[in-house]
């Protein structure tokens, strides 16, 4: 593999295969395989690609046990011993295929990894690839945009859609220019696409995470939006020089206090993300322009946070007012959902327009 194809897509990383591994088949007590996973050791998948779901539900049943703690923290917890003890759990690839017996075929392995014949991938980051393959494949229906999505790898996109529902209710009743918008943070390019079928003529989108980029300019290559549509790769307004009438941040929404990586960028944030986006704003907004950011209360329902992010902007710097603050109920959680997501009566999803103070 060259440096320019490592440096084209983010991806998960490739383990060598000299390590030294406890070879697993299904004909071995998946207990003694999860014993290994918790003494260090990695575990390789030898013969069907079953065998490793038949590990992992051993492994989830073992966590279950030994942290009962059922609270949104308690979960997290658990969510991240899982992560680490089921990453040792290894499947090998070879000439870009899985070398296990029924294994599914994974489009991604080939574009992903181009120079390298054989390495070995943790278990679960290859159902995630396999699970992006399938969306990235057949599209994903986003209610009331008109079209369909193709997200690529490593990109985040919304499984519930009330915060787009108020997004495009005020798309409807907003009755500024539409020469232009920033849609930062633009991800699979949903709220860019609303608002070009709303009018806007010309969106300028930033995103720190690459693979969102690339798979959007795929996208674009594809459809009308090419021309409407300018792209940068960068944190918040990096590459952005232009004044806009619409600023639009749907950021994470939980802050951080734990190390995350990959696709958990789009879900937490740190302390300092919402002051330097907050300082940013005013400089590429034009004086009687808006800025929309779709939120929620899920950090204080879920006691992560005390702070509204938003909230302690307005009251602390003063740089902007509030014109409008709308909320609405999330629905309850599909009956396939394992966790126990009892706060969900009492999450809101938000929208806020906030104008600068003249």
């Amino acid at each position: 593999m060259n440096d320019t194809d490592e440096e084209m897509y983010d991806r998960p990383k490739p383990v060598g295969t000299n390590i030294e591994v406890f070879p697993y088949e299904n004909s071995i007590d998946p207990k003694i395989a999860v014993k290994a996973l918790l003494n260090g050791d990695y575990v390789l998948i030898e013969d069907l690609y079953s065998s490793g779901l038949t590990v992992l539900n051993c492994l989830k049943s073992h966590l279950k046990l030994t942290l009962p703690d059922q609270s949104f923290k308690g979960q997290r917890d658990s969510r991240s011993e899982y992560h680490d003890l089921s990453n040792k759990l290894l499947l090998l690839i070879r000439n870009n295929r899985l070398t296990v017996k029924k294994a599914p075929e994974i489009g991604w392995l080939k574009i992903l990894y181009p120079g390298i014949n054989e390495f070995l991938l943790p278990f679960p980051q290859v159902q995630g690839l396999n699970s992006s393959w399938q969306w990235y494949k057949n599209g994903i229906t986003i209610p009331g945009l008109g079209k369909k999505i193709h997200p690529f790898y490593g990109t985040y996109f919304p499984t519930r859609f009330e915060h787009l529902k108020l997004f495009d209710d005020w798309l409807k009743q907003y009755r500024g220019e539409k020469k232009s918008a920033i849609d930062i943070g633009i991800g699979s390019g949903i709220l860019s696409f609303m608002m070009l079928k709303s009018g806007f003529k010309k969106i300028y989108g930033t995103d720190c995470n690459r693979n969102a980029i690339a798979g959007l300019k795929e996208s674009l290559e594809k459809d009308a939006f090419q021309s409407k549509i300018e792209l940068m790769h960068g944190d918040l307004f990096s590459g952005i020089d232009i004044l806009s009438e619409l600023i639009v941040f749907n950021p994470p929404w939980l802050n951080a206090n734990h190390n995350y990586e990959g696709l958990d960028n789009a879900i937490y944030y740190d302390n300092d993300l919402f002051p330097r986006f907050f300082s940013e704003a005013q400089k590429n907004l034009l004086p009687d322009g808006r800025i929309v950011l779709l939120f929620s209360n899920l950090d204080k329902i879920t006691s992560v946070s005390s702070t509204h992010p938003i909230e302690t902007e307005l009251l602390q710097n003063r740089r902007y007012s509030r014109e409008l603050y709308l909320q609405k109920s999330v629905g309850p959680a599909s009956e396939s959902t394992r966790r126990n997501q009892t706060w969900r009566s009492t999450e809101m999803v938000e929208l806020w327009v906030l104008r600068l103070n003249k």
